[in-house]
């Protein structure tokens, strides 16, 4: 089951690189092995655009906050839905969040 995060819909303009940062205390504490993935999302087709978002894809961990790579390369007018895959407890989480480019 993947949960959507708090926050909710992300906003970022085309020309940005945002570095995003996933608290997992509402899951689960001391994440490891993070695994990002990100999808351009057109209708009810997915496509992986992970390559493209985060040419440098190593998301690292701090105690129970996950910091993923900058997130570039955003298309004007897109909408993004980005995964996080992380162990915790024992147990392996998906989380994800939904992002807009509209400048």
């Amino acid at each position: 089951m993947k949960f959507e995060v708090v926050e909710g819909i992300q906003n970022q303009v085309a020309d940005e690189e945002l570095i995003y940062k996933i608290t997992t205390t509402n899951f689960s504490s001391t994440p490891t092995t993070p695994v990002v993935k990100a999808y351009k999302i057109v209708g009810s087709v997915e496509t992986d655009v992970t390559s493209t978002l985060f040419p440098t894809n190593t998301p690292s961990v701090s105690g129970d906050i996950i910091t993923l790579s900058p997130l570039k390369g955003l298309i004007k007018g897109g909408y993004y839905r980005i995964e996080i895959k992380f162990t915790a407890g024992g147990n392996i989480w998906k989380c994800y969040f939904d992002l807009t480019c509209q400048l």
